[in-house]
């Protein structure tokens, strides 16, 4: 059986944690960030976790992450 092909478009965006979870940026932090509070653009800085319904989705796509 031939090599699955990683979805490189997921593996710039999604990492694996220690215990096998995956790891993702946050959403709305890349402009129009004038309007927003101090508190939200510093919550968006830290990383989320993937949620259990997409993550066998997204794990199918880095096989080898």
């Amino acid at each position: 059986m031939p090599k699955m092909k990683t979805h490189k478009g997921a593996a710039k965006r999604f990492n694996k944690t220690g215990s096998g979870k995956l790891k993702r940026g946050k959403a709305y932090t890349s402009h129009l960030s004038t309007h927003k509070s101090q508190k939200q653009k510093r919550k968006l800085r830290k990383s989320g976790l993937v949620s259990n319904v997409e993550q066998k989705r997204i794990s199918i796509l880095i096989p080898y992450k």
